[in-house]
Parts: C-alpha cells; sequence; structure tokens
C-alpha cells in the first residue's frame, strides 16, 4: 500500500505520520515552496491532542505551546454567561492546547521529517491532475510556472489540500466557490500582559460581534505571553467572499477598530491589545455544504477539504487530526483500497457534516447569543435570562456531537455540568 498525500498543512502532515505509524508508505506534495509558521492561534481539543500524543508529540506541543486551563463566556460588557475547566482540569487524559497555528503544524513536520526523511516531502509542487484505474491511481505535478514537476502512482489519493481543494474541485466540478456568512475574522498575535490565571480563554460579544483572546505560548518575557486575540463581526449579508483571492490579507486598522468599542470584558483592555498589535489579518467567514461523499474509488478527501467549517467551538485542526487518524486505520486494515475509503467516509462524514451545520447555528458559543438576544444591555441575574440547565444544554449539546464531551464541573454555578 502506498497513499498520495496532497497538502502539507496539519491535516496532510498529521495524516503522513499516522500511516507511518501503521506501516503504510506515503509521500507528501505541497504547493508552497516552503513549509511555514502561518497563521495565528488555534485551540486543539483533548480528543485530537490523544493522537498527537500517541505519536509521542506532547513534549514537543508542551514547548510550544499553553495547556488551555478554562474557557469562559461573556457578554460584551463582560459579565459571566458560563465558565468550564478545560482539558486536563476537566478531567481528561491529555490536555486542551491553545497554541500558534504554524508552531502546531511545524511540530507535526518535523516529526514527518525524522521519521519518514525529507525525501517524502515534495514542496513547491502543484496539482495539475490526476487519473485512477483498477490498479492505482497518478498524480501529476507542476511548479508555478505550469511547468511540468513530478508525476507519482499510488494505491490511493488523499485530498487533504484544503478550502480551495483542487481535489474536490476535479470530484465536483460544479460546486463554485466557498459560502460567506457575510461575517469578517480579524486575528493577530502579540506579546500581552498576563491575565486570570494565565492559560485563560475568554470569549465576549453576542450576535453583532464577538472578542476571542487567549494565550498561546510563551513570550519574550515570563509575564507577557504571546496572545492571540480575534474579533468576528457580521458586516453583509453573505454570500460569494469578499476578495476572496487572499484568505490571509492584512487587516486595516479602519476596518476593525470601530468594532472594538463595543467590549468592556474587565480582564483584558482589548482596544489597547489590539491597537499594539502591529499586523494583523482579515479572513472571510466561510465554509461549504457537506458534501454527499468523499471517496470515489481511490481518491478520498480529509480536513478542510472534506468539511471546511466556521472557526467555532475549536473544531477545524482538531477533526482533520481525527480525520487522519480514521483513515490510517481504515487503510491499516481494510482489505481493498476502495473498501477502505468508503469505511472512513462512514466513520468521520456524518460527524462533522453535523458540526459544520452546528457550527452555522454559532456552536457552543450560540449561548453569547442566546444571552444577548433576551438581555442586549447585559443583566442582573444569569440565572433569570437563560437558566444553568439551558445553558448547559447549548454548550454540553455541541460538545457530545462533536465527540468531546467530558462530565465537568461549572465552577460557577457548582453545579455538575
Amino acid at each position: 500500500m502506498k497513499a498520495i498525500i496532497i497538502g502539507g498543512g496539519v491535516g496532510g502532515l498529521t495524516t503522513a505520520l499516522m500511516l507511518h505509524n501503521r506501516g503504510i508508505d506515503c509521500e507528501v506534495y505541497e504547493q508552497a515552496d516552503v513549509v511555514r509558521e502561518l497563521g495565528v492561534g488555534i485551540n486543539t481539543l483533548p480528543h485530537a491532542i490523544k493522537e498527537l500524543a500517541d505519536l509521542g508529540l506532547l513534549p514537543r506541543l508542551d514547548a510550544v505551546g499553553i495547556r488551555t486551563h478554562e474557557l469562559i463566556y461573556t457578554n460584551r460588557f463582560g459579565q459571566e454567561i458560563w465558565r468550564e475547566p478545560r482539558g486536563l482540569d476537566a478531567g481528561y487524559d491529555v490536555p486542551q492546547f491553545s497554541i500558534h497555528r504554524g508552531k502546531l503544524q511545524n511540530v507535526i513536520y518535523q516529526a514527518v521529517r525524522s521519521r519518514l526523511g525529507e525525501s517524502r516531502i515534495h514542496t513547491g509542487h502543484r496539482l495539475g491532475s490526476f487519473a485512477q484505474d483498477e490498479s492505482g491511481v497518478t498524480a501529476y505535478f507542476f511548479d508555478r510556472n505550469g511547468s511540468h514537476r513530478a508525476t507519482a502512482r499510488g494505491d490511493v489519493l488523499i485530498g487533504a489540500d484544503g478550502i480551495h481543494s483542487l481535489v474536490r474541485e476535479t470530484l465536483y466540478p460544479n460546486e463554485g466557490s466557498a459560502r460567506w456568512n457575510g461575517s469578517m475574522l480579524w486575528r493577530g498575535a502579540i506579546d500581552w500582559p498576563k491575565f486570570l490565571t494565565g492559560r485563560s480563554m475568554v470569549i465576549a460579544g453576542g450576535m453583532a460581534a464577538k472578542l476571542v483572546v487567549y494565550p498561546i505560548g510563551e513570550g519574550a518575557h515570563e509575564d507577557r505571553p504571546l496572545t492571540n486575540w480575534a474579533v468576528l463581526v457580521k458586516i453583509g449579508e453573505g454570500g460569494t467572499p469578499p476578495r476572496k483571492e487572499d484568505w490571509s490579507r492584512p487587516g486595516r486598522f479602519e476596518d476593525l477598530m470601530p468594532h472594538t468599542q463595543r467590549f468592556r470584558i474587565p480582564y483584558v483592555d482589548a482596544k489597547a491589545l489590539i491597537e499594539s498589535t502591529p499586523e494583523f489579518w482579515e479572513y472571510p467567514m466561510c465554509d461549504r455544504d457537506p458534501l454527499p461523499r468523499w471517496s470515489h474509488g481511490r481518491v478520498t478527501l480529509l480536513g478542510d477539504a472534506a468539511h471546511p467549517m466556521y472557526p467555532v467551538g475549536s473544531n477545524g485542526a482538531s477533526q482533520a487530526i481525527l480525520d487522519a487518524r480514521a483513515l490510517a486505520d481504515r487503510l491499516r486494515d481494510g482489505e481493498h483500497a476502495y473498501h477502505a475509503l468508503w469505511a472512513y467516509e462512514q466513520e468521520r462524514l456524518p460527524m462533522t457534516a453535523q458540526i459544520v451545520r452546528m457550527n452555522r447555528k454559532g456552536g457552543p458559543e450560540g449561548v453569547i447569543d442566546a444571552v444577548e438576544e433576551r438581555a442586549p444591555d447585559g443583566f442582573d441575574n444569569i440565572d433569570e435570562v437563560l437558566s444553568f440547565e439551558q445553558r448547559k444544554a447549548i454548550v454540553r449539546g455541541y460538545a457530545s456531537s462533536a465527540g468531546f464531551a467530558q462530565a465537568q464541573v461549572n465552577k460557577t454555578a457548582g453545579k455538575a455540568a
């Protein structure tokens, strides 16, 4: 068995490690000339971290990330709606990590280089086309100028090439562009003074705008960790993404700053934090409708190529990692590549499709929206706005559907959550 992996992001690289761990040969083809540490902060959930820990990566993750201690939801005035422990503090066997996306990718990339060897990673290789027959699949790669670089032959081809996946486009040529919901996400990171436990994650706001703040790694000084922030604002009606030619476009202060006036959280001066960040990026909130199937003969999809979703509930990278584990297991155990890819799809497509749909409704952060809808100017008693059981139903319902539910204690309410 040999697999051709298209894409050198978190999903593709994790797939390579998983396959290697199970004795399956593979090669990774990445269109970028260099695998760089791009992006800003993300959270990776315990059920995904468990998979990386089983690959021996926990010490390296600890060296570059933060073990998330708690998650707090507030309204835009900083009034607490929900608080819960996370990771080890919530009773899981492994942590949840708040981490720079590029650092996470690099930890996995370095493990692939070490275990599989440099020769199994091909950068500067853009997929041009692929064709399959009864005995295998052939992929043709080109450089950015259109010159042919390589032809690869394998038993299966795995499209882990992101939301703009060429593999997906080939399988579904009439799907069209990604779907924008009308919201813009601005994201940045800068060294900033510790707040609360130093490992806390705060999400504040409501339906019109949300603010997210959490530390993601060491800064230049011990008391000033690298701190990630994000502001999500509804700016349009949705449809075709704005400026779709660039998904990592530098943000502009004049677009963002008017929205920061909404937030008054006591832990962090959001306005000062954002104004102090010299460079940040904007991302249109996009996803795609769930597909009826991922696997077509010897070809399948994985990660954002299979199920691009809104960055809600800390699930994008986590679900790609879970895809990788499931696919590697099925390829190891399956008698034939066709059946293995079908079995992988049966395991992973229904759950990820549900998460895509739940994220469109706000995911667990929908509890903030529900409170703001009832009490837009704040509240004196949260239980009079939305009962503990109602709040729990929103947050726990998402966790259960996304596969990481855990019995926890809500410290604010002092009840089993």
